[in-house]
């Protein structure tokens, strides 16, 4: 065996330890934005009082707003902790990879990252307020839009946290591409397929309402465009080399 090769039982202990790291990072930070909870409360209210459409938000279980906070909480203690998770899986894996391999994964992190922020951006600016106008505009002018604050709130969340996710598209494929299993041809030839699987998976991801579901398909369509142009810029600056 080589001396610097750790034992089998070694690597589960620092396994663990990594994992009661991350963890405890979950925990710190959820108390932390617990604490805080109020103020991102009246962020993501911003949205109902910016609809041309009345609407009026009520809480109809003693405990809705409490479990509210909470889910706030952890959300953002997740969000906060992903910093330390990464460096965790980082430091259990970094001593097994190649100096290559090294070399691409904060960049790639950085990226995912990036690319989570702008997805739930852009559904909170963009999607959630035309998604509430359009849906809260239907309702005939005599019908009052009343509704719970908690499914308020699942409407809103389920919006962020799924476009964060749709948007790491091209993050997945950059992965792919330098694991050498897609190309841009590949992706090309592929696209009305994947056209297809992407209203599939909107219809799946979102709310079952059509309207919905094209918020969501339509930027998934211009992503795998736009990750089409970034393998053929990332393919050629490396042919150059």
């Amino acid at each position: 065996m080589h001396e610097n090769e750790m034992p089998f039982l070694d690597h589960l202990e620092e396994l663990r330890w990594r994992i009661i790291k991350a963890l405890s990072s979950v925990v710190i930070f959820t108390i932390i934005a617990f604490l805080f909870s109020d103020y991102v409360l009246t962020w993501l209210l911003e949205p109902a009082s910016k609809v041309e459409a009345q609407i009026s938000l009520q809480v109809l279980k003693v405990q809705a707003v409490f479990i509210i906070k909470l889910e706030i909480a952890l959300i953002l203690g997740v969000l906060l902790s992903i910093p330390v998770i990464l460096f965790q899986i980082w430091s259990f894996l970094s001593p097994g990879l190649h100096q290559k391999e090294r070399k691409y994964i904060w960049p790639i992190i950085i990226f995912s990252m990036v690319s989570f922020s702008i997805g739930a951006s852009f559904a909170y600016y963009i999607i959630v307020p035309y998604a509430l106008d359009f849906f809260l505009g239907l309702a005939p002018q005599n019908v009052s839009n009343n509704i719970s604050i908690d499914f308020y709130f699942g409407f809103l969340l389920r919006l962020l946290i799924v476009f964060g996710i749709v948007f790491q598209l091209p993050v997945i494929s950059i992965i792919l591409a330098k694991m050498g299993l897609i190309t841009p041809a590949f992706l090309k030839k592929y696209r009305r397929y994947a056209i297809v699987t992407i209203f599939v998976a909107a219809a799946i991801l979102t709310p079952p309402d059509p309207m919905t579901q094209m918020f969501l398909a339509v930027p998934l369509i211009l992503l795998y465009e736009i990750t089409i142009f970034l393998l053929y810029f990332i393919s050629r600056k490396e042919k150059k080399k």
